[in-house]
């Protein structure tokens, strides 16, 4: 295990040109789903998230979780925290085969079409009596990518509900595009390092509880954030994010790119091999 400091967990806002980024909603136009229906369809092009999908029985994300456990106390052991376990699908065979399981790369082909890359795979978890809060953000503002195009399938390894802090959506902020955020960077109580100041003043908040095995879909230009976890409960989610080919990364970020479906006739995307070792 890599005893390096932990990374940041995005770039900062230095470092993002926003001028030159489509930051739009690009509502999903799929005719044919394979497994979605057209209402659901139409339901993440509304609201901008869908849940819940079963993906996992118990048996096997209760070895998933035992493998995050095993991970997870490698990771403190060697310095660093409970959020710092990024990119993980480029150093763990596991979490690879997590970014490209079938199943939730045929629920994302139906949102972002044949060809598609996974780019991200980020554990997010808060260990009981935590006491910090992911605040209200939209993913598109950190990401070097060219296009709002990428969609987060976020998987629960623990139950998720209120009493942990599970994660919470405003529906329909997606359809508003990209708004002012305010640096939050010294808060040692928020996770991430901007804040949507009165994004409750876009739509009532709804809690996406989830099982363990269970994912969430949702766009990244919709507003979401997760309270600080009091209760005596774990709640770890593993975020997988994905998006269409033809989407382009800056800062290096295409060599995270691994393709899930179809293919990138550009070659833009690095698509790296399954890592051996775990």
């Amino acid at each position: 295990m890599d005893a390096s400091p932990a990374p940041r967990l995005v770039p900062s806002t230095a470092e993002l040109n926003t001028t030159h980024r489509d930051l739009r909603f690009h509502p999903t136009i799929t005719e044919h789903p394979k497994i979605l229906s057209s209402e659901q369809i139409a339901a993440f092009n509304r609201d901008g998230y869908l849940a819940p999908f079963r993906i996992f029985s118990e048996a096997e994300i209760a070895d998933i979780r035992r493998y995050f456990d095993d991970l997870l106390a490698r990771t403190l052991a060697a310095g660093g925290d409970s959020y710092s376990i990024t990119t993980a699908h480029l150093r763990h065979g596991r979490v690879y085969d997590l970014l490209t399981n079938p199943h939730i790369v045929a629920l994302v082909k139906d949102l972002l079409g044949e060809n598609v890359i996974g780019w991200g795979s980020h554990f997010f978890c808060k260990l009981p009596g935590d006491g910090k809060r992911v605040s209200w953000h939209q993913d598109s503002s950190y990401w070097p990518l060219s296009h709002s195009k990428t969609v987060t399938a976020w998987l629960a390894i623990d139950d998720a509900g209120v009493e942990n802090a599970c994660m919470r959506f405003i529906p329909a902020s997606h359809l508003l595009g990209h708004l002012t955020y305010t640096l939050s960077e010294n808060d040692e109580t928020n996770v991430l390092n901007q804040t949507v100041i009165g994004a409750e003043e876009f739509g009532q908040p709804i809690d996406d509880e989830l099982k363990a095995g269970e994912i969430s879909i949702h766009s990244d230009l919709l507003l979401h954030g997760s309270e600080p976890n009091q209760s005596k409960r774990r709640r770890c989610g593993l975020t997988l994010r994905y998006c269409p080919t033809g989407v382009r990364a800056e800062l290096g970020w295409n060599a995270k790119g691994v393709v899930v479906s179809g293919k990138d006739e550009s070659g833009h995307w690095a698509n790296p091999r399954r890592p051996e070792s775990d």
